[in-house]
């Protein structure tokens, strides 16, 4: 065998999934997905986001001049800078793969503020581990 010699590599075919979205440039997945996060970053701009922030904020009294406002996380209590919080639904949004999805993953997603709470990524990471864990239990 030379030494640049190609070896050929048998292809898996490929299993073609149908893109019956956007001009035949999207799967079905792949669009729902696209509302999705739409909708998620929309939803930042809601205002009861904005009140359960506030209402787990205080002043910031460290050595940091530039650090305003540190924010309490509702699981572990401890004070955290606001880069290193989630604003989590106690009631999670749920998933949005089909059209009938749709009402009341928006219901859940535009929630008012006693859905609402503030934790830090460690604790929203657990909790949103948590809630998969007994969504797929079902």
């Amino acid at each position: 065998m030379k030494k640049n010699a190609k070896k050929r590599i048998s292809k898996i075919p490929r299993k073609v999934v149908s893109k019956p979205r956007c001009h035949g440039t999207m799967t079905e997945s792949a669009f729902w997905s696209f509302i999705r996060s739409a909708l998620r970053q929309k939803s930042r701009f809601w205002k009861p986001i904005t009140e359960c922030k506030l209402a787990a904020r205080r002043l910031y009294k460290g050595v940091n001049k530039r650090q305003k406002y540190e924010y309490q996380c509702n699981m572990c209590k401890n004070w955290f800078i606001e880069k290193k919080i989630n604003v989590d639904h106690i009631i999670p949004a749920g998933t949005l793969t089909t059209s009938k999805d749709l009402p009341g993953f928006v219901e859940r997603l535009f929630c008012e503020v006693d859905n609402l709470q503030v934790l830090c990524e460690k604790c929203h990471d657990k909790k949103t581990k948590t809630d998969k864990n007994e969504k797929n239990n079902h």
